[in-house]
């Protein structure tokens, strides 16, 4: 009889234990998931996503799929953003201005030549300043999981070469929807359009706008070399781009798969970051065999177009607020 009551605070305690760690804890739970992109397979950015896709599957054991959809399939970023906020979509990867209506702070990596090197974009967005933005995102329905990357942007277009910052005026010129960036390009003369990536190449090809402003791997993977004869490198901005999930689907996991999710995040995040990279060294020749026209800015030409651009800056540095340009400076000083 003294055997039997002693076990019974043991089996109080057990299950006690297992009624505090949820049902998670008791049972396994399978899930399958869905990540757009709207980007071509062949882009690093859809390619990190599958390769996000792959990590979870496996260090998961099986138990969590993601089905990977390009090209705008699901919709385009900002779309695709709406759907992760009501739950009917479990993960995206955008742009970060395209977060900038929902976080306004997000404008500060969209600052004209504020990056040097990749190695500064990703210590900034891999530190304090970057993991503290992600921090802003829960409230609005998201959750910044991870840091990919477009990469340095450039300038392309069907009339003439882009040398100097005179050379916009009067160019229709394609940007992100962003009124950062629609600011900034008619700062420069041009005639910014706002418009989503997968309406370009078709605006390009009928002339109804003249070019537009990406990187080297979104210019290769869209096939604007076939409608766009000069490739002007101006690496005005650096573009940032984030791995996102719902804050539905992120509440409905437990710890252990939180975990799991964050570790194919962000090994998923350095994977694009080097695919991107290292394509980057071969795409100009491919681009020039393609039959662009491509030409250098050169830096004293860069920084005229920096100091056109500063207005710019000094508006949207006051719209942001806070000490945040401050805070981006002072981590870029020590750097260099």
């Amino acid at each position: 009889m003294q055997r039997r009551f002693a076990l019974i605070p043991l089996a109080a305690a057990l299950a006690g234990t297992l009624l505090a760690a949820g049902p998670a804890a008791a049972e396994v739970r399978e899930y399958n998931f869905k990540v757009g992109t709207t980007l071509p397979d062949d882009h690093p950015i859809t390619q990190g996503a599958r390769k996000f896709a792959e990590l979870l599957q496996a260090k998961s054991g099986g138990r969590i799929k993601v089905r990977v959809y390009g090209s705008a399939a699901l919709g385009n970023e900002m779309q695709m953003q709406a759907a992760l906020q009501g739950g009917v979509q479990d993960f995206s990867v955008a742009t970060t201005t395209t977060l900038v209506g929902m976080v306004k702070e997000y404008s500060l990596f969209d600052m004209p030549y504020l990056f040097r090197t990749t190695s500064e974009a990703d210590a900034v967005l891999d530190g304090a300043i970057g993991q503290q933005l992600f921090g802003l995102l829960p409230p609005k329905g998201l959750v910044g999981l991870a840091y990919m990357e477009q990469g340095f942007r450039h300038t392309t277009n069907s009339r003439h070469p882009v040398a100097k910052w005179e050379d916009f005026k009067g160019l229709k010129i394609r940007v992100q929807p962003s009124a950062f960036y629609v600011d900034m390009f008619n700062a420069l003369g041009a005639n910014a359009v706002p418009m989503t990536i997968n309406e370009v190449y078709t605006a390009m090809e009928t002339k109804a706008i003249d070019g537009h402003e990406n990187s080297l791997a979104a210019i290769n993977s869209n096939r604007f070399q076939e409608v766009q004869k000069y490739l002007s490198l101006t690496g005005h901005a650096y573009n940032a781009v984030a791995l996102l999930a719902s804050r539905k689907t992120w509440d409905k996991l437990n710890g252990e798969e939180r975990k799991l999710v964050a570790d194919a995040a962000r090994e998923a995040a350095l994977y694009e970051r080097g695919v991107s990279r290292q394509l980057n060294g071969s795409l100009l020749d491919k681009l020039k065999k393609d039959g662009m026209q491509v030409n250098e800015v050169t830096p004293a030409e860069k920084q005229r177009l920096a100091e056109k651009l500063q207005p710019v800056v000094d508006k949207y540095a006051g719209i942001i607020g806070g000490d945040w340009m401050q805070r981006l400076g002072a981590e870029l000083a020590k750097m260099r």
